[in-house]
């Protein structure tokens, strides 16, 4: 064979040698890439649940309180009925669930006053309006009595307050 072949293969194969060697550089680094990815993403997974599970540690504290508190009748039922839904509607549960079905007593009263005015709103209307809001609502609250404190029994079972918050007496 000639000298300019033999430079030609060996020229080559330095080439191919060096292409196939950054070639295992980059996939190396694109290996050590994808790792790295992958426990960032495992670390933010692990801090989003963390994160979760003590913002459904709060709910549950508070959703709890007033479902004791509606039971024991230091809380009006249209009051504590709004305030739960609203806690229970941003609760993360672990898996869906229709809490209309679960709680009917409870969604029946909010459905009852979630567009009734409140505090500021109230003074907008006119007392025999007021009146006659406050009228339905208390009917509601009669009528749904029963149901709303067998849904309060299920809360305080399944929504569990943090330590020391169930000694909490209400006057």
């Amino acid at each position: 064979m000639s000298t300019a072949v033999i430079l030609a293969l060996f020229l080559g194969a330095a080439i191919i040698s060096g292409l196939a060697f950054y070639a295992g550089q980059l996939l190396y680094k694109l290996n050590a890439q994808k790792k790295l990815i992958a426990k960032t993403q495992a670390e933010q997974k692990q801090k989003l649940e963390k994160s979760r599970l003590k913002r459904n540690a709060k709910l549950a504290d508070s959703i709890h309180l007033i479902a004791r508190a509606m039971n024991e009748e230091q809380c009006e039922f249209s009051e504590g009925c709004l305030r739960i839904w609203v806690l229970m509607s941003q609760y993360g549960f672990e898996s869906e669930r229709d809490l209309t079905t679960q709680y009917p007593g409870i969604y029946k009263m909010y459905q009852v006053v979630k567009e009734m005015p409140t505090h500021d709103a109230r003074k907008k209307y006119a007392k025999k309006e007021i009146f006659k809001l406050d009228k339905a609502r208390w009917q509601a609250e009669e009528t749904l009595k029963d149901e709303v404190k067998a849904d309060c029994a299920k809360i305080i079972i399944e929504f569990k307050a943090t330590p020391g918050s169930d000694k909490v007496v209400f006057n």
